[in-house]
């Protein structure tokens, strides 16, 4: 049987993303329930190597990837390819740069 795939987004009660500092930009995502939450850290799905294919970016620029178990929620931090209010950079609050994690395509049996 294959192994059915979901976005990232549609187990998330969102996904969001910000500035963290002018050169920084940090993602966050949190669930609704600590079943779905300790479901996609155990997948280890969301890596360094998984973030930076996903952003076009070396893995070097992904930062850190934090698990906050006590409120169900990981937090990525990405340095920027460009900084804030820099030519051709295109969002100067980091506030559209979710999309590709909440578009994420993780492995997800129902259970």
């Amino acid at each position: 049987m294959a192994e059915k795939m979901v976005k990232l987004g549609d187990i998330a009660t969102f996904v969001t993303s910000k500035n963290a500092g002018p050169f920084r930009l940090t993602l966050d995502v949190v669930f609704s329930s600590g079943e779905t939450y300790r479901r996609v850290k155990a997948s280890q799905a969301i890596t360094r190597r998984a973030m930076a294919h996903l952003y076009g970016i070396g893995e070097e620029d992904v930062l850190e990837i934090i698990h906050f178990d006590a409120a169900w929620a990981i937090k990525v931090t990405l340095e920027r390819p460009i900084g804030s209010g820099a030519v051709g950079e295109t969002d100067v609050y980091g506030a559209q740069q979710h999309v590709p994690l909440m578009e994420y395509l993780l492995p997800w049996d129902e259970e």
